[in-house]
């Protein structure tokens, strides 16, 4: 990205943004607090930041606000908390709005999004350790980096949220809708040239398709163009890719009575009715909360954390019966614990548990089960997409599809493709085009660098 403090007037809003967090630093202890966690973990973010090159996480000035109200008082760190504030929001935005602003934030949400993976992996891994502790040393150290994993993963979704709420204001400028309507008409423009040239182009022999499972001989970069056609490039300001004449961007579909996560499409067939909670679940959840309970209060951290997950292997129906009763008995933390168990569940079965969630009106609980549940290799996505497609689960492989391609790399979107391209590239397109025009390009893209027709 442009460095934006040689950009004119975008300078001074990260200036004094960087004034403001200078003044903040200086007043604290650098090597204790968060302050010192920050300069131990990344100091050059940290110097970045304090020069004006880069905007840190508000989850960070927080942290540093932190600190100030412990060494001088609550009142003092919720005035300056006001200040850092408003310079902080201006800041973001100068950075947003320079060169390269936009293609910077939606790369920091794919490498947000695998850290929070990374975290709630570590997160469980150290809960089997603690819950396998033999030692009360053991124990502890397992406890304190359980801690760290938490908020790792509390951080990383705190900055996942903050920088899509950025993206939205960036797209939704009136010098954002100019430009996508410049991209629009420069789509229909190659798609029109496209078709023409399709028509009456004979292609010597039919298109081939990798076989299952074998690896697709990619074609050079320069000037390779899906199903051999010449494609005229858009105009130089829009570098993302058209969509061919075959495969039109979908027209926006509005949510259908039923749809139960943003962004994915009900398919033609009847939403499925959640199956119903097999009889004595009730029973079964109470007394399980129960266990928990005695087990917090006992300080039985490692048993508490072997009925969680147990809890979240169990069938996916009583997962909103369990929400209810760890909420009741004010254990909320422990339903996030368990969250993160549902998100390492077999594909098939992830998604089960986020429509249960869903159907019960727990959308925002499904739709993190489903966010952290597809940060896995691309074959392992593209395998399990296939497999329900072919069961004719085409809505649950279009929810699992629609949460990979909204949270990994468009590369990573289109290698989940190559488990079957036949079956998956359509579909994947498909799903792409209801993320949103960019997201379709950008995975149109990275199939043409793969060496794919679409």
């Amino acid at each position: 990205m442009t460095d934006t403090t040689d950009a004119g007037q975008l300078a001074l809003p990260l200036r004094e943004f960087a004034t403001c967090l200078h003044g903040l630093v200086g007043r604290l202890d650098q090597g204790a607090g968060w302050c010192g966690v920050f300069w131990q973990r990344d100091p050059d973010g940290m110097r970045a930041c304090l020069e004006g090159r880069e905007v840190p996480p508000w989850d960070v000035v927080a942290s540093l606000l932190q600190d100030l109200a412990a060494l001088h008082g609550a009142e003092h760190a919720e005035r300056e908390d006001g200040r850092a504030r408003a310079l902080h929001r201006a800041a973001a935005h100068a950075y947003d709005t320079s060169p390269g602003g936009r293609e910077a934030l939606v790369e920091r949400i794919g490498l947000m999004a695998r850290e929070q993976h990374h975290a709630a992996e570590r997160g469980r891994d150290l809960g089997h350790r603690l819950g396998a502790a033999a030692t009360q040393e053991e124990a502890e150290a397992a406890r304190l980096e359980l801690a760290w994993a938490r908020d790792d993963h509390e951080r990383a979704t705190a900055r996942i949220s903050e920088l899509r709420s950025r993206l939205a204001d960036l797209d939704t400028s009136p010098n954002a809708r100019a430009q996508a309507r410049d991209r629009v008409q420069a789509r229909d423009r190659v798609q029109a040239q496209a078709q023409a040239q399709a028509q009456v182009r004979a292609p010597a022999a039919p298109q081939q398709r990798p076989e299952p499972g074998k690896k697709q001989k990619r074609r050079p970069r320069g000037s390779a163009r899906f199903a051999g056609l010449e494609v005229e490039e858009p105009p130089a300001q829009d570098t993302a890719l058209p969509a061919p004449a075959a495969a039109p961007v979908p027209a926006p579909v509005a949510a259908a009575t039923g749809a139960r996560f943003a962004g994915a499409r009900e398919e033609p067939e009847a939403p499925r009715t959640p199956r119903p909670a097999d009889p004595g679940a009730r029973e079964e959840i109470a007394a399980a909360v129960g266990t928990l309970l005695r087990l917090r209060a006992a300080s039985r951290s490692g048993e508490a954390h072997i009925v969680l997950v147990e809890a979240a292997n169990g069938p996916a129906a009583r997962l909103p019966l369990l929400a209810a009763e760890l909420h009741r008995a004010g254990l909320d933390a422990d339903w996030a614990t368990l969250l993160w168990e549902a998100a390492s569940l077999p594909p098939a079965r992830l998604v089960d548990a986020a429509d249960a969630l869903a159907a019960a009106g727990r959308t925002v609980d499904g739709q993190q089960v489903l966010r952290q549940g597809v940060g896995r290799p691309p074959e392992v996505i593209g395998d399990a997409v296939a497999g329900l497609d072919a069961e004719g689960r085409r809505r649950d492989a279009r929810l699992l599809l629609d949460a990979y391609v909204r949270t990994r790399t468009p590369e990573e979107a289109a290698h989940s493709a190559l488990a079957d391209p036949d079956r998956l590239i359509p579909l994947l397109l498909d799903v792409a085009g209801t993320v949103s025009e960019d997201r379709y390009r950008d995975v149109l893209h990275a199939l043409r660098v793969a060496g794919y027709a679409a």
